[in-house]
């Protein structure tokens, strides 16, 4: 089957030349974002293969639909970016990636949670200059702090075992409560339960239009004044000038973040030679209280290998019987 593979990074090539090893499919590597103005480029494919920053609206599959694209296959697990009852009513079936390595998001979750307390970002600047000064380098213990985890699904519980590890008390806000989380000894309590007596809060729900903008102006009254916020999720959980607001007046006390609501023009790509137009933020790189990481959180050798498997997965489950392995739909998810 040919297949355009749009946000293309040497990486993806080099991963899923590997899993399909057979070479059952003929990849079109492009290493351009999936828009309207790129829709083009899928001529003559029956899928297109597209990431989190992919743009996959009505126009876009309009337009994929007409140049005979039938499958749209996921290398992600999130869904958020494609109009799915636009796919269903052109006969486009969408294909995901459930689950990779919930360990390599929680685990970097984790780091930024270390970095950030111990501002070891900070630390590593200043002796490289020379300068060996603790001076603004006060940080705290993890253990017996209270963290408080919004999501517990397969990334969650992960970050929730970690967070146990280190000894701190967790609580956890979902819409269903999991049977492993309870029992590491994980609390259950409605969300602003969980803002208020929270040192570290850390999002792990997908993005819904019940999740969307969750951290607003509202949630950060709510949470205790100084704690961390940590977003590895999706970056629209998070309302960004409310938290500015927040982190100019100390009610919140730092931020680690790897997604941002506005990182389709940014992640993913070598800016280092030109200005960056996103004034919001730029004004968050301001902060000496705050860590951003981009999107690298799934980057390990293991989820890459995951996902490209599950990928050739779907694809060849597509050929055989016109349905992915994995299949995302308005009527799966009603």
């Amino acid at each position: 089957m040919r297949v355009a593979v749009y946000s293309t990074r040497p990486y993806d090539r080099e991963y899923l030349a590997r899993a399909d090893a057979q070479r059952r499919h003929d990849f079109v590597f492009l290493d351009v974002r999936l828009e309207a103005a790129t829709a083009a480029a899928a001529d003559g494919a029956q899928a297109v293969c597209v990431f989190v920053n992919d743009r996959v609206d009505a126009d876009v599959l309009r337009a994929l639909h007409a140049r005979g694209v039938r499958l749209v296959a996921l290398r992600c697990a999130g869904f958020n970016h494609v109009d799915l009852a636009a796919a269903a009513a052109l006969g486009i079936a969408v294909g995901r990636v459930p689950e990779y390595s919930p360990h390599a998001v929680a685990e970097h979750t984790m780091a930024l949670v270390l970095a950030l307390d111990r501002k070891i970002h900070r630390a590593y600047n200043r002796v490289r200059e020379g300068n060996f000064a603790l001076d603004g380098l006060l940080g705290f213990d993890l253990f017996g702090r209270t963290v408080g985890i919004v999501g517990t699904g397969r990334i969650g519980s992960a970050f929730a075992r970690i967070a146990a590890g280190f000894g701190c008390r967790v609580l956890a806000s979902a819409r269903r409560v999991n049977p492993e989380c309870e029992a590491l000894g994980v609390r259950y309590v409605e969300r602003d339960e969980l803002l208020a007596a929270s040192d570290i809060v850390s999002l792990h729900c997908p993005l819904t239009p019940d999740t969307r903008h969750l951290i607003d102006a509202r949630a950060l009254a709510t949470m205790k004044r100084g704690a961390m916020l940590v977003n590895t999720s999706r970056g629209a959980l998070v309302d960004t000038r409310a938290v500015i607001g927040a982190l100019k007046s100390g009610r919140l006390g730092s931020l680690a973040i790897d997604v941002y609501e506005e990182e389709g023009d940014l992640f993913f790509r070598d800016l280092s030679d030109e200005v960056i137009h996103d004034d919001v933020f730029a004004r968050l790189l301001t902060f000496p209280n705050v860590l951003v990481t981009a999107h690298q959180a799934f980057f390990t050798d293991d989820a890459l290998a995951a996902i490209a498997a599950t990928t050739i997965a779907n694809l060849d489950a597509f050929e055989a019987g016109g349905q992915p392995l994995h299949p995302v739909s308005v009527e799966r998810l009603a």
